[in-house]
């Protein structure tokens, strides 16, 4: 039993040991690597917050042994003959020798027009040579900078990239959404919609009846205005106004206007939202005799067991109606070209309606 204790101890010591060994180990093959600075040109951060930015996102990807800058700027204020910058190849290797460092990092970010170029150059030491070197092109949208830095170590490093992420700072026909950046989708809508029930027969009813002589499929035509009033990250939270008319195609002008209060998700284009409809209509009180439809306003008197009800009629006085329109859909980019396609229901008694409309817009490329 003794010998059984004393072996769990003997293999939990050597355990012990090996992983310290590997640690140690692990910490002497990293690399020590050291960064003064960046130039940089026309962008908003100058030489030394580029220089951090570099130094963050190498620390985060943990290959170097990254040396703290306090210690570098006390080590090459030691020198007697310091270079006006540590841009280039050989003031980068003077550094390198003082520091003691196996490898420097350095480059230059500098805005040519609507571009962000991005260089970083990797030098060896002991070889005093540039080992890799990463030139990439951004579009200039400068709150995006530590996203280009991450993706310009990683090139750099050979380690890939989120292809999406890269496609959106590079290419000029996709368009940039961040924390600070938003869907808008101000703009014409256009559409059709179907009305069911009693209002639609009363919809194709002859205008003798007080019908309408119209289909029951109704243009419809207007305009989106749209405020966001929350933001996190992904989401929005919005309230949106839509204006139209319908009918034109039989002449008529049905006037409506709806508040939809919903939720969208930027990078999906999905949204929902529901909220009231007011449409002006005219009706009529009256009641059916022999299935003909009579008007209370024609009649001198009113037959005792007559059901008197209010509906749809061309000849009646306009009337503020109220409903409740649920609406959900999707919106399609094609670079900055935002096509939003949505299907809407209006439930009511008398005659459900179902819609659907699509429209378009554009959103202008960030500028700073």
């Amino acid at each position: 039993m003794k010998a059984i204790s004393i072996n769990r101890q003997m293999r939990l010591f050597l355990f012990v040991i090996a992983v310290l060994f590997c640690g140690a180990s692990y910490a002497q093959e990293r690399p020590s690597i050291a960064i003064i600075s960046m130039d940089t040109k026309d962008i908003e951060m100058d030489n030394d917050a580029m220089a951090n930015l570099v130094r963050l996102e190498l620390e985060k990807i943990d290959l170097f042994e990254v040396l703290d800058k306090y210690d570098v700027q006390e080590t090459i204020s030691k020198n007697p003959n310091p270079p006006s910058n540590y841009f280039g190849k050989t003031a980068a290797l003077e550094a390198g020798e003082l520091l003691k460092a196996d490898k420097m990092l350095t480059g230059s970010v500098e805005r040519f027009g609507d571009k962000i170029v991005f260089i970083l150059r990797l030098v060896d030491v002991k070889s005093r040579k540039i080992e890799k070197t990463s030139v990439m092109e951004y579009q200039n949208v400068q709150n995006e900078i530590q996203t280009m830095t991450m993706i310009s170590m990683n090139d750099l490093l050979g380690i890939e990239n989120d292809k999406h992420l890269v496609d959106l700072l590079i290419d000029y026909d996709l368009p940039i959404t961040s924390m600070r950046t938003t869907m808008n989708l101000n703009g014409p809508r256009m559409g059709m919609v179907y009305v069911g029930g009693e209002n639609g027969d009363r919809m194709m009813d002859p205008k003798s009846d007080g019908g309408y002589d119209m289909f029951r499929v109704t243009s419809m035509f207007g305009y989106q205005f749209e405020k966001q009033y929350l933001s996190s990250g992904d989401f929005q939270a919005l309230i949106e106004a839509v204006v139209a008319v319908n009918g034109l195609e039989s002449g008529m002008i049905i006037p409506s206007l709806s508040f939809v209060n919903g939720f969208r998700f930027s990078k999906s284009g999905f949204e929902f939202g529901l909220g009231p409809n007011l449409r002006m209509l005219q009706t009529t009180e009256g009641y059916f005799s022999d299935g003909n439809w009579i008007r209370v306003r024609d009649v001198e008197e009113v037959p005792a067991d007559a059901k008197v009800i209010e509906r749809l009629d061309r000849r009646g006085d306009p009337k503020l109606s109220m409903g409740l329109i649920v609406a959900f859909g999707k919106t399609f980019q094609s670079g900055y070209l935002n096509i939003p396609f949505n299907l809407y229901v209006m439930p009511r008694k008398d005659g459900t309606m179902v819609g659907v409309t699509f429209g378009f817009n554009t959103t202008n490329r960030p500028k700073l």
